[in-house]
């Protein structure tokens, strides 16, 4: 746990300063689209005004032969031309693999790298307590200073064990980082 005169300094070299308060306002509708299917992926530009958050999905509804498309769909929306001027206040957001799966690791660092300046949140699923959430924050500073990010990516993180449930007041406080959190029903039940 970092002290409190710390909390909010960059954890890397060359990491942009965290944010103090939340930058965007709450949000009532998240479009999550399966970013591996190309014909999902051309309807973006239409469903962007529409909705609060795009989010590009990588994780459990995407098959794992095709995990890599996912990873790649997320950066072909993000370096599309229409990107800047068809999503408008539009909030961008992927939902990756967990920490622990064959695919977290790359996918937040395509993320990040090839993808970063156009995402707002990285939703990380299964996370169980603080220290996903100290990994994943010094994990994205570190790719934050070497992609040269001006502002920093948040995380969203989805409870869906007992264990994070009993953990959600150290994970909410682990990281200045922290846009939010959700809880998975259906793996909770």
């Amino acid at each position: 746990m970092r002290p409190s005169k710390d909390f909010f300094r960059p954890l890397a070299v060359g990491a942009p300063q965290p944010v103090r308060e939340i930058p965007f306002p709450p949000s009532r509708m998240i479009h999550f689209f399966p970013a591996a299917n190309a014909k999902m992926r051309s309807k973006v530009p239409q469903i962007a005004p529409t909705v609060d958050i795009l989010l590009a999905n990588l994780e459990d509804g995407v098959p794992a032969d095709q995990k890599e498309a996912a990873r790649a769909g997320l950066v072909e929306i993000a370096q599309s031309p229409t990107f800047a001027t068809d999503f408008g206040a539009t909030q961008f957001w992927t939902r990756v693999n967990s920490l622990d799966s064959p695919w977290g690791l790359d996918d937040i660092t395509a993320a990040v790298l090839e993808a970063g300046e156009a995402l707002d949140v990285i939703m990380i699923p299964k996370v169980e307590g603080p220290e996903d959430i100290h990994y994943a924050d010094r994990l994205l500073a570190q790719l934050e200073a070497k992609a040269g990010l001006k502002k920093p990516l948040l995380i969203h993180a989805i409870l869906e064990t007992a264990r994070g449930m009993a953990n959600v007041e150290e994970i909410c406080a682990a990281s200045p980082r922290m846009q939010g959190l959700s809880l998975g029903p259906a793996d909770l039940a």
